[in-house]
């Protein structure tokens, strides 16, 4: 079969090229960039940038700083809100600009999908110093105080972008709770990582706002729904010789529940997992969630390639031609989960909204 149903395991265990690296070691080149500042400072005197750093560094901690967060097993405290963000993977940057921090923002990396329309220019106005995870070099190039990862390989300590190395560099860090270890994830994680991310960046308000916005769009989804017969659906992530799917833990098995649907793979204990297409067959979905994002296929290719395979042509989904769309990134812990609910309501239930 084609390379392109090959499962994408990219944002699980990336293998990209090893990037270039520099000469000198993140700790060395911390040392550089304060040695720079201290002749700066001695050559510019009173008016330079070392008297506005001096001033900065007077200045009171802004009302409810410092804040301390737990994150993945880092301890980190901020004595005032990040204002240079790099976001590697396209949910954590929809997730500041939700909450009105493009300001904050100078550089995004690893698109994979279509952007939410309301945030598509805010999104494409923050620079984008990668298609895929940058190098760890690119992310300092841009002089950031956070890095916020979306996936695992965010912070991939074989590329070289560990959170020590970036730590090491003066630089803090945040990976999305979706990743912090093998747990059930569910819709709460997406409000707590909402809440979180306000907290650190001063804009707690706007995160109770957003996450109330998003509980409310959810809530008339299920509602829309009560009472319907839950439809056996079967996500199809990508892979030819053996499909690869959304188990139990994952964010999109409770989000199926919630649209009125049960994920015929609940029973697999992980977030993701290749199963058989035997056992597809076997569970006989009534509907197929097709998870659409760059590198693995387009949509069309991959409905192509499962309505050619004789094996599955008894099976009710692929009878009918039933398919749900839905990007890669309305599936994770981010702001889209919750249009997700609302668009699989519609494609299992469509009665429900007439």
């Amino acid at each position: 079969m084609s390379p392109l149903f090959t499962p994408a395991r990219t944002r699980r265990s990336p293998r990209p090229p090893v990037a270039s690296r520099s000469l000198r070691p993140p700790r060395l080149r911390a040392v550089a960039v304060a040695l720079s500042a201290v002749l700066l400072t001695a050559g510019c005197g009173a008016s330079g940038g070392g008297a506005a750093g001096e001033a900065k560094a007077s200045v009171p901690a802004p009302k409810g700083f410092p804040v301390t967060v737990d994150n993945c097993g880092v301890r980190t405290t901020y004595e005032r809100p990040p204002s240079r963000v790099v976001t590697i993977h396209q949910h954590p940057a929809e997730l500041m600009l939700a909450l009105g921090l493009k300001d904050r923002m100078v550089g995004t990396a690893f698109p994979d999908s279509e952007v939410l329309p309301e945030l598509k220019a805010d999104y494409e106005a923050v620079p984008e110093l990668a298609k895929r995870e940058p190098s760890f070099e690119k992310v300092l190039d841009v002089e950031p105080d956070l890095v916020y990862g979306g996936y695992g390989s965010a912070f991939d300590e074989k590329q070289g972008r560990s959170r020590k190395a970036f730590a090491d560099a003066g630089v803090d860090t945040h990976l999305n709770r979706e990743y912090c270890g093998k747990k059930r994830v569910t819709m709460r994680d997406t409000y707590d990582e909402i809440r979180t991310v306000g907290r650190i960046f001063g804009v707690s308000e706007r995160a109770d706002a957003l996450v109330a916005d998003l509980r409310g769009r959810v809530g008339k989804a299920v509602k829309a729904v009560e009472g319907e017969r839950r439809v056996p659906v079967f996500v199809y992530d990508s892979g030819d010789k053996a499909p690869f799917t959304a188990g139990g833990k994952s964010l999109g098995t409770e989000l199926i529940r919630l649209a009125g649907g049960e994920n015929v793979f609940a029973d697999l204990d992980d977030v993701f997992g290749d199963v058989s297409w035997e056992q597809v067959v076997e569970r006989r979905p009534e509907v197929i969630a097709v998870y659409d994002y760059a590198g693995a296929g387009s949509v069309e290719e991959k409905k192509r390639f499962l309505l050619a395979q004789p094996a599955l042509k008894d099976v009710p989904a692929i009878r009918n031609k039933r398919f749900v769309v839905l990007p890669l990134t309305a599936t994770l812990v981010g702001v889209r989960s919750a249009h997700a609910v609302g668009d699989l309501a519609r494609g299992l239930h469509p009665e429900s909204f007439r």
